[in-house]
């Protein structure tokens, strides 16, 4: 049995050595051979140096360096893409997924024959309000709009190689690792663990970042928006008949020179009806555009068990 442990790094310098002296002595104590795939995802501090000098100590570390900063979920499809443990193990390196929690998921897999097994947030931890307000109202519009309830879900999760080798063979470029991980099924069960704070450094998710993601999950999972714009089309005709007729009452009543205002309103109301439902499109458009280029998820720089070949 082998176990590969996956983490996404991005302007973490001090975070790096922290993370894997918390995580090698539990990694240890299973008693079976293992491999952690550590990406570097195109940072502008020392993280590259740290992980390559991990790398260099434990022929068990393998490391990933972009070309440049690709985004999270390319840093964990290229850790999905090398590693051949007999599951996967992906997580944060902020240490907020607690490693902790890695044995309990190796026995649900194992002794229970689960073959995803999802950490699941029983608490968030010291979020502000105004983020769990988002998480939220995110969670609420995705399971509405694509039938997936991720709420309090994370990427902290186990998948067999069996559920690792479906993942190898989506072949989208903008990925959703949450949503798809539970597109594919499987039997799959929840651990949970609180959200743990962070030892060094802070987030690199920003409000622009978030939405960005939100807007690719959803459009990535659900057709619906696209639909809304055809139902936002009907209730303006409708709304434009029942304002035509009494018009026309107005006029045949000689009163044609009143409701004016009605009309401003009216045209400002479908125009800004119309500017919204181009942006719909827009955004359908736009992850098209995106998937027939056919550009590759992201581009390894450099990788240390190649250069060590």
């Amino acid at each position: 049995m082998k176990i590969s442990v996956l983490i996404p790094f991005y302007n973490e310098e001090k975070q790096v050595p922290i993370t894997l002296a918390a995580l090698r002595p539990i990694l240890d104590s299973l008693g079976c051979d293992y491999e952690a795939v550590l990406v570097d995802d195109g940072s502008t501090d020392g993280t590259w140096d740290a992980l390559r000098s991990a790398s260099a100590q434990d022929a068990r570390i393998r490391s990933l360096r972009f070309s440049r900063n690709f985004g999270k979920e390319a840093a964990l499809c290229a850790a999905l893409e090398a590693a051949d443990g007999d599951a996967c193990i992906v997580m944060d390196g902020d240490l907020q997924h607690p490693p902790e929690v890695i044995p309990e998921m190796i026995h649900l897999w194992r002794e229970e024959g689960f073959e995803v097994v999802e950490g699941v947030k029983s608490s968030r931890g010291h979020e502000s309000l105004a983020s769990r307000f988002n998480a939220t109202l995110f969670y609420g519009l995705f399971r509405r709009l694509s039938g997936f309830d991720l709420e309090n879900a994370s990427d902290f999760k186990l998948l067999d190689r069996r559920v690792v080798a479906e993942w190898r063979r989506l072949g989208e470029h903008d990925t959703f690792f949450r949503g798809l991980s539970a597109w594919l099924g499987f039997r799959r069960c929840k651990v949970p663990f609180d959200v743990a704070e962070r030892k060094a450094g802070r987030s690199k998710w920003s409000p622009f970042k978030l939405v960005r993601l939100s807007l690719n999950a959803i459009t990535s999972f659900s057709a619906l928006p696209l639909q809304l714009v055809s139902l936002l089309g009907a209730v303006l005709l409708v709304l434009s008949l029942a304002l035509g007729v009494q018009t026309l009452v107005r006029f045949l009543q000689g009163n044609a020179a009143d409701g004016f205002t009605t009309v401003i309103l009216l045209v400002l109301l479908i125009g800004g009806c119309i500017m919204l439902s181009l942006g719909l499109i827009g955004l359908y458009l736009a992850r098209i555009f995106d998937e027939v280029k056919g550009r590759p998820r992201f581009i390894v720089s450099e990788d240390t068990r190649r250069r060590s070949r």
